[in-house]
């Protein structure tokens, strides 16, 4: 056979075909490329959760560059832009998006998508452009490299590991964002590679280890945003090579060592944070020389020195804070000069001399805080020269003479405060008609005059304080506010009566009256003002009796009424008045016997002094009250009333005592594990005696689980070893036994065998706790969930015992999540307290972030130190951040970060983002709930509130009438 040889045409022809064939199918316009966009969408689509129906186009009837969301090139050829940012997405990120082979930009930021970043996101050569920011990812980030690719975008999720190596493979990168996630690890050297970049942020993450230096050398960066990681050592001095540099944000680190003189050189910088960190030093006088500078934050370091009057040279200043450092000397008086200034935070330095004269004059100040120094002298006139004076806070310094005139004109006032001075004079009458001033503190100082005599007209008054003055006259009638929540007008030299008036005041939670010279009686109109908490009339001269009507008042938590000349017998109501915990009627003239309910059971006996009382509690040391003796003919009538009674009461106290039943069970087990030894069972509920048996929890013990099913329900078990069985731990237990509260676990039974061995059994709580489902909560069930804990602490430490039960560690892991019934309502229960079973208690308690700081040093729990933890629980749910949250630091305290971010006032900087939506609507609410939050963590143990004035405080805050418990 012969072989046909191809000619050189016929191989032409044969490439030429081939050639044609490939074109058209890689071609630009292949319909086979298209019809590939098209599936890739579709699947992608597969994967995503779209409640607004975003993406109800997306089909085969339609022409893909028509969908939502989708741009094609100018051919409609090819997919080059899928942007389905905020559109309420959630599920997962399909693969299938990073296989369309020419799109340059993807955009899925602010959604709610979940589950980690695909694999293959690095494989799609095209993108110039990623976007996946704002929603809840998870997982590493995966390796791999774009030559094309100008920004990425993952900021705002839950992505964790290290930042991989390769991220310097990315040369054309220009915007690169990895903040809010949970990264850990050094931050890469390799990033120096990436010569283009110009905005860098890896904040709120959890890095470690050093600034590298490297960065120095990235000559293109404008923007840098470290803050809010774990960051150690000294500011790299290479970072002053950056002369392009705007942003520079090195705050909430452990960064240590002097400002470098180098930073001097970033000429260009508009924004220089180094807040809260631990630098040492003066601020070097080269910083003065970026004339751009228009925000300055180096407060909360341990910086020191005297700031000097080149502070001129900031021309564009406008927000300085130096706040919480060492610096010494006078404020500058160039500091007047900057026409920019807006903002100016010295406090809780060593300043001193004299505010500068002149100050607000040419600034456009609207918050001046120079508190806690030692400054002397007079307020400037000018302070409000702008007319825009929102906050003037200069309490706690020598400050002396009249409040100016041209405050008492400054009609954008809204919070001033200036305790703790020696500022003298009386206020003037413009100073009482302020339209938008909103707290007002002028307690502790010197001022003078009869403030009834004034017209108020402060219509949006919440806070008023102007006690430990020298005011004098008769009270005033109203202060032409019904937002008033505070009233403190104690230690003055008011006379007259407590005005009716008072009891027009709807939002009032707080009146303090004491130590004055008021007489006449208490007003029954008081029992009006339903949210009030707290009332303090003490060391005045009124007359009269305790009107009935205060036992009506739903929150009133303490009541101070001793030092006066009240007379009468003490309404027993008020012993059924559940919301009072703390009562003080010392040194008045009542007589007759003492309430021996509520509140009055476990009152000291200094609260009661000074009558002619008895009876009572036997605590209270007060004389038995005397029988009064009646004629012979009335003993038969009464003792049959008395025998009839008691014959009631046993029946009544039986059928409780059926209903509370405690069981007791001894039983003997005969078997080898446990050698015949002996248990006694107490049981405190009847349904549960009759569904278990000491063999069956042993035998659950045995097979290392901690939940034993009955045929009734399922119960929870713990064993105790190492216990001292003694009569004071039973007794306890038994009153334990006796808690029945909805937002508490229920101690069910006592095992107790003749070894010491110690058995409990308690309710089966089925949900979950709360650190595993905080972020997941809606503000509603945020707020149950704080009032729900906050219920079962008032309960306990009023219940039980004279001192009540102490929890000794509220932490989000001891308090277990529940839904409702019905799915929309979300409860709680507090695990009943376990650590009291050691004889070191502290010793299981010091390793929690949630004890207080004066448990781990005095070895003593008390209620104040639960407050403590719940404090912490309320920051958690408020700001969405847990004790070792990144931001924080997890070296640092969330209390001191959530009181400066607080006190700075900016509510999007610590709200949680869940709940930016709700904040928007009801910033005020957000803001009372965190300001309790740090009531409840407050250094001074004395201010910490109990947990009924959280409950009513929480209550009033929320307006909770739906709620479930």
């Amino acid at each position: 056979m012969k072989t046909r040889v191809k000619t050189s045409q016929e191989t032409c022809s044969m490439f030429m075909f081939m050639f044609m064939f490939l074109f058209l199918f890689f071609s630009n316009g292949s319909g086979f490329a298209y019809s590939n966009e098209h599936e890739l969408l579709l699947s992608t689509k597969a994967s995503i959760i779209d409640p607004l129906s975003f993406l109800s186009n997306w089909n085969n009837s339609s022409s893909l560059c028509n969908w939502n969301g989708v741009t094609c090139d100018s051919n409609s050829t090819h997919v080059t832009e899928i942007n389905l940012s905020g559109k309420n997405l959630s599920g997962r990120i399909s693969e299938s998006l990073f296989k369309i082979l020419h799109v340059e930009t993807i955009d899925l930021s602010n959604n709610q998508l979940t589950s980690g970043i695909p694999s293959n996101i690095f494989s799609c050569a095209s993108l110039v452009h990623l976007n996946l920011s704002n929603n809840n990812l998870t997982g590493l980030i995966p390796k791999g490299s774009i030559p094309n690719l100008e920004k990425l975008d993952l900021s705002n999720n839950f992505l964790s590991g290290p930042i991989p190596e390769g991220i310097g493979y990315f040369l054309k990168l220009q915007y690169l964002d990895l903040g809010g996630n949970t990264l850990i690890g050094e931050i890469p050297k390799s990033l120096s590679n990436l010569t283009k970049l110009q905005f860098l942020t890896l904040a709120s993450n959890q890095l470690i280890g050093e600034v590298p230096s490297e960065l120095g050398f990235m000559e293109s960066l404008k923007f840098i945003y470290l803050g809010y990681n774990n960051l150690s050592g000294g500011i790299p001095t290479e970072i002053g090579y950056l002369t392009s540099l705007n942003h520079l944000n090195l705050a909430f680190n452990n960064l240590t060592g002097e400002i470098p003189y180098s930073l001097g050189n970033l000429t260009e910088l508009n924004y220089l944070f180094l807040y809260f960190n631990k630098l040492t030093g003066p601020i070097p006088k080269t910083i003065f020389n970026l004339k751009k500078l228009k925000s300055l934050d180096v407060s909360d370091n341990l910086l020191s020195g005297e700031i000097p009057e080149l502070v001129s040279q900031f021309k564009d200043l406008e927000v300085l804070h130096l706040f919480s450092n060492q610096f010494t000397g006078n404020i500058p008086k160039s500091l007047s000069l900057l026409s920019h200034l807006q903002v100016l935070q010295l406090w809780s330095n060593k300043f001193i001399g004299e505010i500068p004269e002149g100050l607000g004059m040419y600034n456009n100040l609207t918050i001046l805080d120079l508190s806690t120094n030692n400054l002397t002298g007079k307020i400037p006139e000018t302070l409000c020269s702008s007319g825009r004076l929102r906050k003037l806070i200069l309490f706690s310094n020598s400050i002396e003479g009249e409040i100016p005139k041209s405050l008492s004109l400054c009609r954008s006032l809204e919070r001033v405060r200036l305790q703790n001075n020696k500022i003298s004079g009386r206020l003037s009458p413009e100073f009482t008609q302020l339209p938008l001033v909103y707290f007002l503190d002028l307690s502790a100082n010197n001022l003078s005059g009869e403030i009834n005599r004034l017209r108020w007209n402060t219509p949006m008054l919440q806070m008023l304080s102007l006690s430990s003055n020298r005011f004098s006259g008769l009270l005033p009638d109203s202060f032409g506010s019904n937002k008033l929540e505070n009233l403190d007008l104690s230690e003055n030299e008011f006379s007259g009566h407590i005005s009716t008036m008072f009891g027009k005041l709807p939002e009032l939670m707080e009146l303090k009256l004491s130590r004055n010279r008021i007489s006449g009686i208490i007003p029954d109109e008081l029992s009006s003002c339903k949210k009030l908490v707290s009332i303090n009339f003490s060391n005045n001269h009124l007359m009269g009796g305790i009107p009935e009507t205060l036992a009506t008042l739903p929150v009133l938590g303490n009541l101070d009424l001793s030092m006066n000349q009240l007379s009468g017998e003490v309404p027993e109501t008020l012993g059924n008045a559940d919301s009072l915990v703390e009562v003080n009627i010392s040194h008045n003239f009542f007589h007759g016997e003492l309430p021996s309910t509520g509140v009055f059971t476990a009152i000291n006996s200094s609260a009661v002094v000074g009558n002619n009382l008895c009876g009572g509690a036997s605590r209270i040391h007060l004389p038995p009250c005397k029988v009064i003796k009646t004629a012979n003919w009335w003993f038969f009538g009464i003792a049959v009333i008395v025998v009839t009674f008691a014959a009631i009461i046993l029946v009544v106290l039986y059928v409780k005592r059926r209903k509370e039943v405690v069981h007791y069970k001894t039983t003997r087990i005969e078997n080898e594990i446990d050698g015949g030894v002996e248990w006694e069972l107490l049981f405190f509920d009847e349904k549960a005696s009759k569904a278990m048996t000491i063999h069956e929890i042993l035998q659950t013990l045995r097979g290392h689980k901690n939940v034993i099913t009955t045929k009734y329900t399922k119960y929870f078990i713990k064993e105790f070893n190492g216990i001292k069985l003694d009569n004071d731990l039973i007794i306890k237990l038994k009153e334990f036994g006796k808690i029945q509260h909805p937002n508490i676990s229920k101690l069910i039974a006592i095992c107790k065998s003749e070894k010491g061995r110690l058995i409990l059994v308690h309710e089966y709580v089925e949900g979950k706790k709360l650190n595993e489902v905080m972020g997941e909560l809606s503000w509603e069930s945020r707020g149950k969930i704080a009032i729900g804990i906050a219920k079962a602490l008032r309960y306990l430490h009023s219940c039980c015992s004279p001192a009540g039960v102490l929890v000794g560690n509220v932490s989000p892991e001891n308090v277990m999540v529940v839904d409702g019934k019905d799915g929309t309502c979300t409860s709680i229960k507090l695990s009943p307290p376990g650590m009291i079973f050691s004889d070191n208690i502290t010793k299981c308690l010091v390793s929690s972030a949630y004890v207080a700081p004066e448990t781990k040093e005095t070895k003593e729990i008390t209620e104040s130190s639960d407050m403590y933890g719940f404090g912490l629980i309320l920051i958690e749910l408020l700001t969405g951040k847990t004790l070792v949250d990144a931001e924080i630091g997890l070296h640092e305290n969330i209390v001191e970060w959530a009181r400066y971010f607080y006190s700075d006032c900016h509510l999007e900087a610590w709200v949680d983002p869940l709940l930016k939506v709700h904040a928007q609507e009801n910033p005020n609410q957000i803001v009372e709930i965190m300001y309790l939050a740090l009531q409840c963590t407050a250094h001074d143990i004395a201010a910490r509130p109990y947990a009924s004035d959280v409950v009513k405080r929480l209550e009033s805050i929320t307006r909770s009438g739906t709620l479930c418990f």
